[in-house]
C-alpha cells in the first residue's frame, strides 16, 4: 500500500508552505515523507522536490511556443492536460515502492479541481497505483473573516469535493499572521452555523440566495475547515494526525506487544 496527499487550493494558500512543513514535522518523527511539484508555473519552493513537472513541461513552454501562445491560465491547464497525456513519465518518476508516502504539490488555479476533468485522470493513476489519497484543500485564514467570504470560501472547497470524490480534508492557512481580534473571529467559522452568520449580513437584493446557499452547507454538513498554525508544533500533529487517519496511514504496520524484553529468569535465582 502506498499513500498520498493532493494539496489544493487558490494561489498564495500556503500549498509549498504546508507541504514544506508537513515533510519536516515527518522528519522530526524519524519517517521520510517526498513531495513531487504539480505546478508548472513555480519559481520556487523550500522543499527539495522528488519529482518536478518542470522537468517535462512548464508554463513558459506553453507562453512562448509560436503555435499555441497562451497566456499564463491557459498555459497552466495545456501543462496538466500534457501531463495527462504523459502519465507514463509521471508513473516512472513514482517508481514502485511500497509503503512510500508522498505529498502532490498541486497548481492553484480552482477550476482544476471545481469542473475540469484532468486532476481526476491524475487520481484514478494514483488508485491504480494502489495509492490510499486524500484532498487537502487550503484556504487563507484571513480570506474568511466576514459570512460573504466564508461561503464562498465554502462552497469552493464543496465543488472540489463533488467534482474529485475523494476523501477531503480542509485546512485554514497562516493562523499566525492573524491579529488577536481577527482570530477571536474566525472561531465561529470553524464550527459554522451558516444560518447565524447570514443574519449578520446586510439585507440585500442577494439575500435569498445566500440563505438557500447557506442551507446546503448547513443541512448537509459536508465542509468543516481545520485551522493550521505552522509555528505551533500542536497544531500541526493536529492535521497530520487527522489525514494519516483518513488514509489509513501506518495500519498495516505490526502490533508492538511490549517495550522490553521480559527478565531471565536465571538472573533472578541468581
Amino acid at each position: 500500500m502506498r499513500y498520498g496527499q493532493l494539496v489544493i487550493g487558490p494561489a498564495g494558500s500556503g500549498k509549498s508552505t504546508y507541504c514544506s512543513i508537513m515533510q519536516k514535522q515527518a522528519s522530526d518523527e524519524g519517517r521520510t515523507i517526498d513531495i513531487i511539484n504539480l505546478d508548472p508555473a513555480a519559481e520556487h519552493f523550500d522543499y527539495q522536490p522528488f519529482a518536478d513537472i518542470r522537468e517535462l513541461i512548464t508554463v513558459d513552454d506553453a507562453m512562448e511556443d509560436e503555435e499555441l501562445k497562451f497566456g499564463p491560465n491557459g498555459g497552466l491547464i495545456f501543462c496538466m492536460e500534457f501531463l495527462i497525456e504523459n502519465l507514463s513519465w509521471f508513473e516512472e518518476q513514482l517508481g514502485d515502492t511500497d509503503n512510500d508516502y508522498i505529498i502532490f504539490d498541486c497548481p492553484g488555479q480552482l477550476e482544476l479541481y471545481t469542473h475540469m476533468t484532468v486532476m481526476r485522470e491524475l487520481i484514478r493513476t494514483l488508485h491504480n497505483l494502489n495509492f490510499h489519497l486524500c484532498v487537502v484543500f487550503l484556504i487563507d485564514s484571513q480570506f474568511l473573516v466576514d459570512a460573504s467570504k466564508f461561503l464562498s470560501g465554502t462552497m469552493a472547497a464543496l465543488t472540489a469535493m463533488i467534482n474529485l470524490e475523494l476523501s477531503h480534508v480542509n485546512v485554514l492557512t497562516k493562523m499566525d499572521l492573524l491579529s488577536k481580534t481577527a482570530r477571536q473571529q474566525l472561531d465561529k467559522f470553524l464550527e459554522p452555523n451558516p444560518s447565524n452568520l447570514i443574519r449578520e449580513e446586510n439585507e440585500d437584493e442577494y439575500s435569498k440566495l445566500t440563505q438557500a446557499i447557506g442551507k446546503v452547507i448547513e443541512d448537509y454538513s459536508l465542509v468543516r475547515f481545520l485551522p493550521l498554525n505552522i509555528k505551533d508544533e500542536k497544531s500541526i500533529a493536529d492535521v497530520k494526525l487527522t489525514i494519516d487517519n483518513i488514509i489509513q496511514y501506518g495500519e498495516e504496520e505490526d502490533v508492538r506487544m511490549k517495550d522490553f524484553d521480559e527478565p531471565d529468569p536465571e538472573e533472578n535465582e541468581a
